[in-house]
């Protein structure tokens, strides 16, 4: 099939036999290059980014981020940073928006575009529609006097003099500064808006952070049949029933009116029959009791339970609430829940 010569790509040509040291210096010299970027970035940046993180925190609609080839890829992790911290936006792809996708943004989104050129085709061929619409226009762009520069309200420049790459060609340093300034623009517009742990853990519910910030005691902990409870009176052998009923390998020892008194664990069993023998089970619980044990409130984060865990070296808390205990959570309840 076909006359033409045949192509010799790259990922068919044997692989140059290099030392190591040759590579590591081009690996380093690749980083360092990009890191030598971000620092001109940071030292020359001015009002025009507190300009755009205002436009993010004060926009009642979405950010619509677009952008084409690695500037599209840079967007569509620019447009879920912002979503994860509380700015709500999607990344519009700039071919579908000129052949319909347009009809997703609405009259108070923002647009965010990116383009090193700053002529990309695709992109200046949507932009009189934001403009229709009174939308404001980010623009991150390395050409301040580009198309796209000249027709939007706030100019991010993500100029860089050279591509990282040996053939300085491929877009590396242009595109790292790209996102850096996304996430320097939404790092400033989540404090204009007074973002807050709690906050960023209701965007995240289903990963590790989300559960620290999230479950509390009172999600994990058991109570009612599930409590082992055992009364002022009793006698260890009663106690023992307890503790390996429930599963918590420990009870707590309650007053007649249901107050906390103290905590009574298999730990606390083994020394009693080590000192004692089989007749420390007829010994009043309360006696062999361990006091003041560790306790932790319903409403407190299941991260809390961690660190008391942690810090005092106990397998369960009992969870008290107005000085009566109205559960238990365990080590392994937490880790479970993927908390720790």
């Amino acid at each position: 099939m076909g006359g033409g010569i045949k192509m010799n790509l790259p990922c068919e040509r044997e692989e140059k036999n290099l030392p190591v040291s040759e590579l590591l210096s081009v690996g380093k010299e690749i980083i360092e290059k990009e890191a030598k970027a971000l620092e001109y970035a940071a030292s020359s940046m001015g009002n025009e980014v507190v300009d755009a993180a205002h436009l993010l925190s004060r926009c009642h609609g979405r950010v619509v981020v677009s952008g084409l080839g690695k500037s599209g890829h840079v967007g569509r992790k620019t447009a879920a940073t912002f979503a994860s911290l509380g700015v709500p936006a999607f990344f519009l792809h700039a071919t579908e928006g000129a052949h319909g996708d347009l009809g997703m943004v609405c009259r108070n989104d923002i647009g965010y575009f990116l383009s090193n050129s700053g002529e990309t085709r695709e992109l200046i061929d949507i932009l009189p529609y934001f403009k229709r619409l009174g939308a404001p226009i980010i623009a991150v762009t390395g050409n301040p006097d580009s198309t796209l520069a000249k027709e939007s309200d706030v100019v991010l420049n993500c100029h860089v003099e050279k591509e990282a790459d040996p053939l300085g060609l491929a877009p590396t340093s242009s595109t790292t500064l790209q996102m850096a300034l996304g996430d320097a623009v939404a790092g400033m517009a989540t404090m204009l808006l007074g973002l807050q742990k709690e906050d960023f853990a209701l965007f995240h519910p289903g990963g590790s952070l989300g559960k620290k910030l999230l479950l509390r005691v009172k999600d994990l902990m058991g109570s009612g049949d599930k409590l082992p409870v055992t009364k002022k009176g009793a006698l260890v052998r009663d106690a023992l029933f307890d503790i390996t009923s429930k599963g918590y390998g420990a009870t707590v020892i309650i007053d007649e009116a249901g107050f906390l008194l103290g905590i009574f664990t298999d730990g606390d069993l083994r020394r009693v029959i080590e000192k004692h023998g089989l007749e420390g089970l007829d010994l009043p619980v309360e006696s062999v009791m361990t006091k003041n044990p560790r306790v932790i409130a319903p409403d407190k984060l299941a991260a809390e339970a961690v660190r008391i865990v942690e810090e005092w070296e106990v397998s369960a808390l009992v969870v008290v609430e107005d000085g009566k205990p109205v559960g238990m959570v365990h080590i392994h309840e937490i880790l479970k829940a993927g908390v720790a």
